[in-house]
């Protein structure tokens, strides 16, 4: 049945599909579909705009228009099926002689894998990469390199932005990289969760890009720390376009 309601509205030409906006939503009305955040029913959503204050861009608002109504039970379904579809996709964990992209290594010196991600111009002829995989999706929380590592959370296009990213950031840390805009934020604070639950971070520096869709990964990260209710110290660096560090 449909009646006159307060409902959250969501201005496509200012969204930017960082995602803050999901896990924000208690009652699963919002998905980041196509690169944008959407109401995907109307009786999901109750309203209330618990959502609004986690945008960057000022996005969503609360109007006031013709709707289905809120449908509680529907709501309890909806958040029941995807804990159910979420479960069904977790992968376990990796284990040797599968996915290459996905076996755990921790590499103790130079190798040949070590050499074939140096940059050209890198002087030390030597990748500060020291562990595989690198995609936050991938990486395990319980990876022994992750016990009591200080870890580099960045966004994927900064290392063909920052030229000296091996030598400056990534020597002496852990790097898990992956994009704010097109990954599951909500998948990511969880992860996060997890990790600073079990191993023991040390600190975090967090690489992101000028554009908007990236700030939404350092509130990422505090947010998994907050569930995982620890302290750790976090740094957070702007790329500029152009690859220098915006001050």
């Amino acid at each position: 049945m449909k009646i006159m309601r307060n409902i959250i509205e969501i201005d496509e030409e200012k969204c930017t599909g960082c995602g803050l906006c999901v896990p924000a939503c208690a009652e699963g009305a919002i998905e980041i579909i196509d690169g944008k955040a959407k109401v995907i029913k109307d009786l999901l959503c109750d309203g209330l705009g618990a959502c609004i204050g986690e945008c960057p861009e000022d996005a969503l608002h609360i109007v006031t228009r013709e709707a289905d109504a809120f449908d509680e039970e529907a709501v309890h379904a909806h958040l029941a099926a995807k804990e159910t579809a979420d479960k069904g996709a977790a992968q376990p964990a990796p284990r040797p002689g599968g996915c290459p992209s996905a076996a755990l290594m921790d590499f103790s010196g130079p190798s040949a894998c070590q050499k074939a991600n140096v940059p050209k111009d890198q002087v030390s002829g030597v990748s500060a990469l020291s562990h595989w995989p690198v995609q936050i999706r991938l990486i395990p929380p319980t990876a022994p390199f992750l016990k009591g590592a200080d870890i580099l959370v960045t966004a994927d296009c900064v290392p063909v932005s920052y030229p000296d990213l091996h030598t400056t950031y990534l020597k002496g840390r852990k790097v898990m990289l992956g994009c704010p805009k097109f990954d599951d934020a909500q998948s990511y604070i969880e992860k996060f969760r997890d990790i600073f639950s079990v191993a023991g971070i040390k600190s975090v520096t967090v690489l992101i890009m000028e554009v908007p869709c990236c700030s939404g990964l350092p509130t990422i990260v505090k947010k998994g720390m907050e569930l995982a209710g620890v302290d750790v110290p976090v740094e957070v660096v702007v790329v500029a376009l152009d690859g220098r560090i915006k001050a």
